[in-house]
């Protein structure tokens, strides 16, 4: 058996730097860590991606220099599509996958970002209050909110290039998760994920909206469950 570790890698929301996978880190490290969105970290702080296969590119450059033996790529929302990206560059350069564990997000084929949440910081901030409502009143500032409005803003309309991408199917199992009372997605629309693999394809809902089950203790075993039985 290979001694190289089974990681898992988290892709945040639109908008998020992460907060939302905190709980599940501490139960997995320092097996998992987070992608990193040029325009989030470091020096690029300020220099947001041009384009979704920017993003995906530099994501697929990140988990291909760690030594990870078939991670599981986790994603939420906006993340659970350049996760699923990101996995088909990576099966297409060779690189194995255990599985896509998608999370809040609607099949690819059902994709549709409304102008309102993409014309200004103003307008992504009402479309964040009525998705997730705790997206921006936890933030601890007035500054960090507007930051948090901005770039979820650029991430949408990153996101309305994605089904322009036209991905391959994984070969990987994929994982399709929701909150019961997400309004972002329905049992019809995490099922058609089956169709983005060739490998099977499940459904899992957890009692909550569109992110606040993630912090949960009962989603934190079921993944670490889901993950076991990966071999």
């Amino acid at each position: 058996m290979s001694e190289t570790p089974r990681g898992t890698v988290l892709f945040p929301g639109a908008g998020s730097f992460g907060g939302e996978f905190r709980p599940l880190i501490r139960e997995l490290e320092p097996l998992a860590w987070l992608a990193k969105y040029p325009g989030r970290f470091g020096r690029d702080f300020g220099t947001p991606a041009e384009s979704f296969d920017q993003v995906v590119r530099l994501c697929t450059e990140q988990v291909s220099t760690r030594q990870l033996e078939c991670p599981v790529l986790l994603g939420h929302s906006f993340g659970a599509c350049v996760a699923y990206a990101t996995a088909a560059m990576l099966e297409e350069a060779g690189r194995a996958i255990s599985a896509l564990v998608v999370v809040g997000a609607t099949a690819p084929t059902r994709i549709a970002v409304p102008a309102s949440a993409t014309s200004t910081p103003s307008g992504t901030a009402a479309y964040l209050d009525n998705v997730d409502p705790t997206a921006l009143t936890d933030l601890p500032s007035e500054e960090w909110r507007e930051v948090v409005a901005e770039t979820a803003m650029h991430d949408l309309r990153l996101l309305g290039q994605f089904p322009a991408l036209q991905c391959k199917p994984v070969r990987c199992p994929v994982l399709a998760v929701r909150g019961d009372s997400d309004p972002l997605t329905s049992d019809a629309g995490i099922g058609e994920w089956e169709h983005a693999t060739h490998g099977a394809c499940s459904q899992h809902v957890f009692s909550g909206g569109h992110s606040d089950f993630l912090r949960s203790p009962d989603f934190a075993s079921w993944f670490l469950e889901a993950r076991g039985e990966l071999g």
